[in-house]
């Protein structure tokens, strides 16, 4: 016999079974046991919450030879035949494929006539939202005023979308999404059927990332018991087959970040992509973390909206000493739209490592939040006596004699510039459009000069960016980028102006020996 799912075996039967929609059961019980049955409903809510589920246990309930406190008794050929697929008093409709008006003007043919076993005739429309608008309006009427004996029920994610004229005429349930101690509780359940071990921190994990559905919950379980089968499922199994991130991850990512310490932050973003962790995921599970933090740093007694262990918990209100309030919500702020560029972007991590950037340095950003960390980081330096006193600091503003002062060495001009790095100068704007978008506006920031040994230099005032553009991947798109614009191979080396002087002052300009301007485009828009 051929492997059923975990959401299809262990489907609901009767309303007892259903979890975390208690209030919606209790009112279809109490209309079944006292015969107050509507004749449209419309079910909402976002996917595996249980809508479906439902609506199959009120048909079998409603058609049932044997009800038991309005459940269905599961026992009866009406039941049997619901649960098998094969009962003709159940019409099943997918309205993502038949949508159309004629596929609604059959419903209104086949409604004409009465079941020839059982109490009624339900349809069920899954997806009604996804209805044309001549097809909303041919169900109008027979919705309005259908035979006694039939039973629409609506199911649908978007209620937004359907006409206004339909609502009117259907009794709506809203469908929440469920807690995850209410699926932490049904997986632990289903665990022991299966006789089947698992962490309680990795059921719980498990629950947390379902996000409030039960059929992603039990979903994702069926994924982790296959890729560890016959095993005790843990926390790091879990984590590996999701491709997510620990906690623990998260604290140093954000220790790393409060401070300012940006080769620790790439050392840790190195890691994650050795591992294979899913980037996009981080993105949103990272942005998730700081909300928790921020949370606990807004009001005490915040425990409650958060899913963590208590020995979790007390970690985090150690962490959000760390960081105020406003740094917070910058960092908030800037995943937040890191998370819509990731989505589709071919270059997840140099953009996680930019933000990972902007976090440690404000510096690189104008807005007011970023103000606010600049002084802040102004305000730490001052207290820690890192500035020199005024004293020392007016002593050194002396001018020194114009005799003592030595003059500084000029960059000494090469007689010849190899001709490949002379077209890559006089191309260079062509070259930095090829190049990919992150990396170009790093290097738009850069100007050009030849090395002692005749390479091109790409030289930076940014230690930061001179580090970054200097890692073999990205310094390969570079000659690449070269390569393809001028049909040569080109020696490439990024360096960092550590003189303590100006650019003209310490090296040589390349624009000055082609005598042509090197116009550099704007990529950052």
């Amino acid at each position: 016999m051929s492997y059923t799912a975990l959401y299809r075996k262990y489907r609901p039967q009767n309303f007892t079974d259903v979890k975390g929609q208690d209030a919606i059961v209790t009112t279809i019980r109490n209309q079944i046991k006292n015969k107050r049955i509507g004749h449209a409903y419309l079910f909402c809510g976002t996917r595996g919450t249980g809508k479906t589920t439902i609506a199959k246990i009120f048909a079998k309930a409603v058609n049932c030879e044997h009800p038991l406190d309005g459940s269905p008794c599961g026992e009866c050929a009406s039941c049997r035949a619901i649960a098998a697929g094969n009962s003709m008093n159940v019409i099943e409709i997918d309205a993502a494929s038949n949508n159309g008006v004629d596929n609604i003007r059959e419903i209104r043919d086949e409604v004409s006539y009465a079941p020839t076993e059982g109490n009624y005739k339900v349809y069920i429309i899954d997806e009604v939202h996804m209805l044309s608008m001549g097809a909303f309006n041919a169900l109008l009427k027979t919705l309005e005023e259908p035979p006694s004996y039939v039973i629409f029920i609506l199911a649908t994610t978007e209620a937004h979308k359907i006409p206004i004229t339909i609502l009117s005429r259907c009794q709506r349930y809203d469908f929440h999404r469920i807690s995850t101690d209410v699926i932490s509780e049904r997986l632990q359940e289903l665990l022991e059927q299966e006789h089947a071990e698992a962490e309680e921190k990795a059921v719980r994990y498990l629950a947390k990332a379902a996000d409030g559905a039960m059929r992603d919950a039990l979903s994702l379980l069926d994924q982790c018991m296959a890729f560890y089968m016959g095993q005790k499922l843990t926390y790091d199994h879990v984590l590996e087959v999701l491709g997510t991130v620990d906690t623990e991850r998260f604290s140093k990512v954000f220790r790393a970040v409060t401070g300012n310490d940006v080769a620790a932050a790439m050392r840790q973003m190195e890691e994650l992509v050795a591992q294979g962790r899913d980037l996009s995921q981080f993105v949103n599970d990272f942005t998730w973390y700081l909300r928790n933090l921020l949370l606990l740093q807004s009001a005490e007694d915040m425990e409650d909206f958060l899913d963590f262990s208590s020995d979790q918990v007390a970690l985090l209100k150690e962490e959000c000493k760390i960081a105020d309030g406003a740094e917070l919500m910058r960092y908030i702020r800037i995943f937040s739209e890191l998370s819509n560029q990731v989505r589709f972007s071919a270059q997840k991590r140099i953009l996680i490592e930019i933000a990972m950037i902007k976090l440690c340095r404000p510096q690189m950003e104008d807005d007011y939040s970023s103000v606010l960390a600049r002084l802040a980081q102004l305000e730490k330096k001052m207290e820690e006596g890192v500035f020199q006193p005024a004293a020392s600091a007016a002593a050194a503003a002396v001018p020194e004699p114009a005799a003592e002062k030595a003059a500084p060495e000029k960059p000494v001009l090469p007689k010849a510039v190899a001709e490949d790095i002379r077209q890559a100068a006089e191309n260079w704007s062509s070259i930095v459009a090829q190049m990919p978008h992150a990396i170009a506006m790093f290097v738009r920031k850069a100007r050009l000069s030849v090395g002692d040994d005749g390479v091109l230099l790409i030289v930076l005032d940014d230690p930061i960016l001179s580090e970054m553009l200097s890692q073999e991947e990205r310094l390969r798109e570079i000659t690449d980028s070269i390569s393809r614009s001028i049909g040569k191979e080109v020696q490439v080396r990024v360096k960092y102006n550590d003189t303590g002087q100006s650019f003209e002052q310490s090296y040589v300009d390349l624009e000055q020996i082609i005598h042509t301007e090197i116009e550099y485009e704007d990529f950052s828009e």
